[in-house]
């Protein structure tokens, strides 16, 4: 992979550092549910100040459609941005260019921190208007970005200044970056990918891009049925996009050709309806009844996986391979998820996992802190497994 700056190659001490921030989190009832995208992103604020920096942070939040809604205003994080870098004052501006955003930038001392509204006030942002991008540029000295989650959209934020500015990655864009090229540019092999979700429609460039990547592709969840189906195996009521059964043949060729072992499910938990309490069986996936929907991997399958799962040295996991939202269907995901947490554990296996249901379903098995790498981006972390070029990571290349 071609090199980006980091925050070791700026020298920012009195400088202007405009910081692209992803603080796009959670919110219920006027207060932050859930602090995570904060509290990944202190460390390179505190940093930047330590060294001397005036520090400008820019995030969008939510979708505004082009301009200001006080239901999308980012004030309500300053007091949570403020308690995250540990109690250290966070000015504000109304604007994110302009005579607002300049006047709260001026008055920012060596080492001060301001946050700026909405980047997606300007109806610019997302079309990438260089108008827009240049007057955020006249903001600032320096450009970091540090906001992977929002790399796959080239935006005035996050591709546009990058072009105007000498810029470089923050150290949680630089994290994941580093942990994807361990994990797929120069991995350590075996390479196992476990792939879940409810559709395959969803993921036809992902298991395009992996099946020539990796050794071992494990596909779970929903998409599973599709392929069984493929295979001439009957999936009773469970969901299945049988109009798909030549393409899930073709990727099965396909990884074929790259000698990219494909593992199926062998047994499944049934039920006749997705909820807590129905009724369940393990069954051969050969003898699914005709009233009944496969919702999880069976245990034989788990132990299965597992095995090749020990021996490996890297795994890329995206999506749960059950419905993990609701017990007992959780049981198959859960088995997997500790198996890796322990192979990490023992130093011989690196786990990379990301997108918003396998972050939700780590979480559930409890072991998204064992985990290598997890990473918080859904869209972004999606299109890199892809092979995609993501345009905010691209602009960081330019020099």
């Amino acid at each position: 992979m071609a090199r980006f700056k980091t925050l070791d190659d700026l020298a920012v001490a009195g400088k202007r550092v405009l910081v692209r921030a992803d603080l796009n989190v959670p919110m219920q009832d006027g207060k932050v549910s859930d602090a995570t995208r904060i509290e990944r992103l202190v460390p390179t604020l505190l940093e930047l100040a330590d060294k001397g920096a005036k520090v400008i942070v820019l995030s969008h939040f939510g979708r505004p459609k082009g301009k200001p809604d006080a239901a999308y205003s980012l004030q309500p994080l300053v007091a949570p941005l403020s308690a995250a870098l540990g109690g250290r004052p966070v000015a504000f501006a109304g604007d994110c260019v302009g005579a607002a955003a300049k006047s709260v930038v001026d008055g920012l001392a060596d080492g001060g921190i301001a946050l700026l509204e909405n980047t997606r006030f300007h109806g610019g942002e997302e079309k990438n208007d260089p108008d827009l991008a240049k007057a955020m540029a006249e903001l600032g000295d320096l450009y970091v970005n540090d906001a992977f989650s929002a790399a796959h959209r080239a935006h005035a934020s996050t591709e546009g200044i990058a072009r105007l500015l000498p810029s470089a990655a923050g150290r949680l864009m630089q994290q994941e970056l580093e942990a994807l090229e361990k994990a797929l540019t120069s991995p350590q092999r075996l390479v196992m990918a476990v792939v879940g979700g409810a559709k395959v429609s969803t993921k036809l460039d992902l298991l395009g891009n992996l099946v020539a990547k990796v050794d071992k592709l494990a596909i779970g969840g929903g998409m599973a049925n599709t392929f069984l189906f493929a295979k001439g195996v009957e999936v009773g009521k469970s969901l299945c996009e049988r109009d798909l059964a030549d393409t899930a043949r073709e990727i099965l060729a396909k990884a074929k050709a790259a000698n990219c072992t494909i593992l199926l499910q062998t047994d499944a938990v049934v039920a006749d309806a997705l909820a807590e309490g129905a009724k369940t069986a393990v069954v051969g996936v050969d003898a699914v009844p005709a009233d009944r929907m496969i919702l999880d991997i069976g245990p034989k399958t788990a132990e299965a996986w597992q095995a090749e799962m020990a021996d490996c040295r890297t795994l890329v996991w995206n999506g749960p391979v059950g419905a993990f939202e609701t017990a007992p269907f959780d049981a198959g995901t859960v088995a997997l998820a500790r198996a890796a947490a322990k192979l990490t554990k023992a130093g011989t296996l690196l786990s990379v996992a990301g997108g918003g249901d396998t972050v939700a379903a780590l979480n559930h098995a409890g072991v998204e802190e064992t985990f290598s790498y997890v990473s918080s981006a859904g869209g972004a972390f999606l299109e890199w497994l892809e092979g995609k070029t993501l345009p905010g990571v691209a602009a960081l290349m330019q020099g």
